[in-house]
């Protein structure tokens, strides 16, 4: 395949007049001019975002949860309406669910995954004949609509720190080390039979596993691949830092770097709420800080403090989460802007470097995004995956469309989607705007949506 573009963002800045080449889903060259046989795109070409966090079965229940209670309403009052919502979800339903999902992903500039997955049971906490039944739902899905995958299960034993019993709201969740291990293994196996996917493990939360858990399932992912990716919720609420504070008298991420070798592997997902040591010991251990703006805004969680980790040299990547925004340019958006009302000053996160704003956060969400999923697309250059966005000419042409300026425009100034062509590992899975199981996909999810909603 040849692909032919005016303007591409490459490892090195805005190139023009190039041919990209490529070969079994990955670029072997990018040439000067245009060579015979190439599609002519019609529009910018830029780099494919990785959304480092998603719980898929949680795009169902958006807008179902912004009922007030006199402002009294937190993580932990969502958590309960979110609890009560999972319990009907049957394996179907979660495949029909996480297409459309993914569906959303790919059209708004999304092109790897990573499915933080923790509805492994049946409703009353009784495992499926197939252990791995609902991520094979999600391997389904991913599949379906086209997008690369990390599938991460997710390891949950316990309500709270100190190995408290699992509630009734989590007995979807629930499995002892010896099952998640299995658990695992089996999705490994899944894995296998599906193109552009690997598996890594999410614990959930420190007050969620304990450490010989962690030891437990840390060694056996390991030695199935020893570079798979880790992922895990912490820092995320004022309560968790202060319920770990009254436990084991240390913060939450000071826990787990005092008694886990955290490495370039790990995403720790949120980190919200850090120290200064904390914030640096992260940068320094090059984890991945996996922020998700517009989830921590809805649930009120607090602001990540991105200047300073960046000045440390941190590497972040973003996520969708809960879902209430499916759109990487939003997430951007609002880790810039969180900083700009913090700091009351413009232009933030931009560098000596690379004065724009936008090129700057891009560029390290895709390459933090791919390091923290596994997946080797971290820019647009020979010997990566081709995981390309097309923008579009016509509403590229609407802003400030020179080089130097299309990334700042693309986040911070357009009104309406401007990705226009999608590819994954070089396969055309967006033209135009469009998904070719778009309309199935929506009426099948419309269904779902009204027989869940309908039970609530």
């Amino acid at each position: 395949m040849k692909l032919y573009a005016q303007q591409i963002f490459t490892d090195t800045g805005w190139q023009s007049d190039k041919t990209l080449v490529i070969e079994e889903g990955v670029i072997t060259a990018i040439n000067s001019g245009f060579e015979e046989g190439a599609t002519r795109l019609k529009g910018p070409v830029i780099p494919g975002m990785s959304n480092c966090h998603s719980h898929a079965f949680q795009r169902a229940f958006v807008g179902m949860s912004e009922q007030g209670s006199e402002g009294q309403d937190s993580f932990w009052t969502w958590r309960k309406v979110m609890y009560g919502f999972l319990g009907q979800i049957n394996p179907d339903q979660l495949q029909t669910i996480a297409t459309q999902l993914y569906i959303e992903m790919l059209k708004a500039g999304y092109t790897n995954v990573g499915e933080f997955h923790y509805l492994h049971h049946q409703s009353d906490g009784k495992h499926y004949q197939n252990l791995a039944e609902m991520s094979s739902q999600i391997f389904k899905a991913a599949d379906n609509a086209g997008i690369a995958l990390t599938h991460l299960p997710v390891a949950y034993q316990y309500s709270g720190f100190g190995s408290q019993p699992a509630n009734p709201g989590q007995c979807r969740f629930i499995n002892d080390a010896d099952q998640f291990n299995q658990l695992v293994s089996n999705c490994f196996d899944l894995s296998k039979e599906y193109a552009e996917s690997r598996v890594g493990i999410a614990p959930h939360s420190l007050r969620a596993t304990d450490l010989p858990m962690l030891n437990d399932i840390l060694g056996h992912v390991k030695s199935l691949d020893a570079s798979a990716p880790i992922h895990i919720h912490i820092a995320e609420q004022q309560q968790e830092v202060n319920d770990s504070l009254a436990f084991s008298q240390k913060r939450p991420v000071q826990w787990l770097y005092d008694n886990i070798d955290v490495d370039q592997h790990w995403c720790l997902i949120h980190a919200t709420h850090l120290t200064q040591s904390e914030r640096q010991g992260i940068a320094k251990s090059k984890a991945v800080a996996g922020i998700c703006p517009t989830t921590e805004a809805n649930l009120g969680d607090g602001i990540f403090p991105t200047t300073e980790y960046l000045e440390d040299d941190g590497v972040i990547a973003i996520g969708s989460d809960s879902h209430i925004s499916v759109n990487p340019i939003e997430e951007l958006r609002w880790l810039e802007y969180a900083q700009r009302l913090i700091k009351q000053q413009r232009a933030i996160l931009a560098t000596s470097e690379q004065a724009s704003v936008g090129a700057n956060l891009w560029q390290r969400a895709v390459q933090g995004g791919a390091q923290s999923l596994g997946r080797n697309c971290d820019s647009i250059s020979v010997g990566k995956k081709a995981d390309l966005l097309v923008l579009d000419e016509n509403k590229v042409s609407l802003f400030a469309h020179q080089s130097q300026h299309i990334l700042d425009s693309f986040i911070f100034a357009s009104h309406q989607n401007p990705v226009r062509d999608v590819f994954v590992a070089g396969n055309w899975v967006v033209e135009d705007g469009r998904h070719h199981l778009e309309d199935s996909s929506a009426e099948q999810y419309r269904n779902v949506l009204k027989t869940l909603s309908a039970a609530l």
